[in-house]
């Protein structure tokens, strides 16, 4: 099959064209070329917009009024996916908050099944917590929180089928659990966590590579104790942005980016289950959050997740920076998935890469979403025709 884009951009990993012929086989990119070099099977007039790498999201709690701590199951699983996949994202992370070793174990058993099954965009799973630290919990519940120990560890470490992205308060683990995690591939993330500069460096030491949700929920830069954002600053490490007006004051994410460049800063949702509905309102753990003007809050103030799509990360990180649409488009795609190490196979338009695509118009808003060349999700029907 060779899809032709053309009337807009594509944004290739040399930079942006204005238009291509991209031959898919299996699911696979097999050729990029000029428009025109060959017949093609199916025609797509970009309408001034643009052809990006699918979106990959590290950070889903839920979507489409499913909260995969309530519902750690294949269709769960599914409908988040679906939900998300509206708005361009097509490879994410389920993301469990806080919750028993009972949970965790069903959740990861359930990612397994729906891997195997071949749920589109799920690659694996997210644990947030609960070895966290209480003092920057936010809307974790206390109850749940606790070490990590041996029995743990054997269900993080075990066989999966995806990626096991976990989170955790540096400060309150062993460096030679954290080498344990990492050993048997689990990407370890720092979160929660009120760890001085020191802790924080000794954990990268260790193996540990992210930090979730920048900023958030974590000890503070201060020019004498520069804490875990300090740490992150100062090193090679990976981390998460929450671009949404509430979580992040616009300079903050301008010298985010400048600090750690495109390459290391990841654009994320931290999604609820109200994205792709009109809800109002969730229960979080017997929390009922309310979503007003776009922001997740519990009747405390405490910010519980995001009404946020990885367009509209897209969309705002592009306005408050000023930056290109394929630089920012790099932090949404590229990037995530060098953090997760599937770099060689999705992230990217471009030969031996999943076909994975996020068609957004000239106002960034999403029309279109493929996964392994398949339209998952579709608002342009009528632009999307076989070749003459």
């Amino acid at each position: 099959m060779i899809y032709r884009f053309h009337n807009g951009w594509v944004a290739l990993p040399d930079g942006a064209v204005g238009a291509a012929d991209i031959a898919v086989t299996d699911g696979v990119v097999t050729a990029v070329t000029k428009m025109g070099e060959t017949p093609a099977d199916r025609v797509i007039d970009l309408e001034g917009g643009w052809l990006l790498p699918g979106f990959i999201d590290t950070q889903v709690n839920g979507g489409g009024g499913v909260l995969f701590n309530d519902q750690v199951d294949v269709a769960a699983i599914a409908a988040i996916g679906a939900a998300h996949a509206r708005f361009g994202t097509t490879a994410f992370l389920p993301t469990l908050i806080s919750d028993t070793p009972a949970q965790i174990a069903a959740a990861m058993a359930a990612v397994d099944t729906a891997i195997e099954q071949g749920v589109p965009g799920v690659i694996g799973i997210h644990i947030e917590g609960p070895f966290i630290n209480e003092v920057k919990r936010g809307i974790h519940e206390a109850h749940q929180i606790r070490r990590l120990d041996d029995d743990m560890l054997a269900t993080l470490t075990a066989p999966h089928r995806g990626r096991v992205m976990l989170t955790l308060a540096p400060e309150l683990c062993d460096e030679e659990d954290i080498r344990t995690l990492v050993r048997h591939g689990v990407v370890v993330s720092a979160g929660h966590s009120d760890a001085t500069y020191d802790e924080a460096q000794r954990a990268i030491g260790a193996g540990l590579t992210g930090f979730t949700h920048l900023f958030n929920a974590m000890s503070p830069l201060h020019h004498r104790e520069p804490g875990a954002v300090g740490a992150a600053f100062d090193s090679d490490s990976y981390c998460g942005l929450i671009v949404d007006d509430v979580h992040l004051h616009p300079a903050v994410v301008r010298l985010a980016v400048k600090a750690k460049g495109i390459d290391r800063i990841m654009l994320v949702t931290d999604a609820m289950p109200s994205v792709g509905t009109h809800d109002s309102e969730f229960t979080l753990q017997g929390k009922r959050i309310a979503v007003k003007d776009g922001v997740c809050i519990f009747e405390d103030g405490t910010l519980a997740g995001t009404h946020l799509d990885m367009a509209a990360a897209l969309r705002k990180t592009v306005e408050v920076t000023g930056m290109s649409v394929p630089d920012v488009s790099t932090m949404a795609s590229a990037t995530p998935a060098a953090f997760l190490s599937l770099h060689d196979s999705i992230g990217a338009i471009a030969p031996g890469q999943r076909a994975d695509w996020a068609w957004l118009d000239a106002a960034l808003q999403p029309r279109s979403t493929w996964i392994s060349g398949k339209i998952v999700s579709n608002t342009a029907l009528d632009s999307v025709q076989a070749a003459q």
